[in-house]
């Protein structure tokens, strides 16, 4: 079965967290709202660059695919609850910052797993 649509899409939500990342970093300037804001810039900011890394080695990165949906989905879980919290005064929904966290978290892990597995040219 082919995942080609989920690269495609990781490239697609690197470009989306970069931008939200830096108008993020923005808006926690000029509003002075550094604690929700500047952290939720650092999560996008921190994250879109492994998801770029994981779709240039796609084919030799084993792990790419579940770790791609852990760093994506966490991060947006993740980032958009604090940007919720900013703007409603209320989270996403109950647990969505811890929840986007450990999606991080296990994303991480899934990309030093790949470690362990053997590519085509080696």
């Amino acid at each position: 079965m082919s995942n080609s649509w989920l690269r495609a899409t990781s490239l697609f939500l690197c470009g989306l967290l970069g931008a939200s990342g830096v108008a993020l970093a923005a808006a926690a300037t000029h509003t002075g709202a550094t604690q929700l804001l500047g952290n939720a810039s650092t999560m996008c900011l921190a994250h879109a660059p492994i998801l770029l890394g994981l779709y240039i080695g796609w084919e030799r990165i084993k792990t790419a695919a579940p770790a791609a949906i852990l760093l994506g989905l966490g991060t947006v879980l993740f980032a958009g609850d604090l940007v919720s919290r900013h703007f409603t005064g209320s989270g996403a929904f109950p647990m969505a910052a811890p929840i986007g966290g450990m999606g991080m978290i296990l994303g991480w892990i899934a990309v030093a797993v790949a470690a362990f597995f053997r590519t085509a040219r080696q």
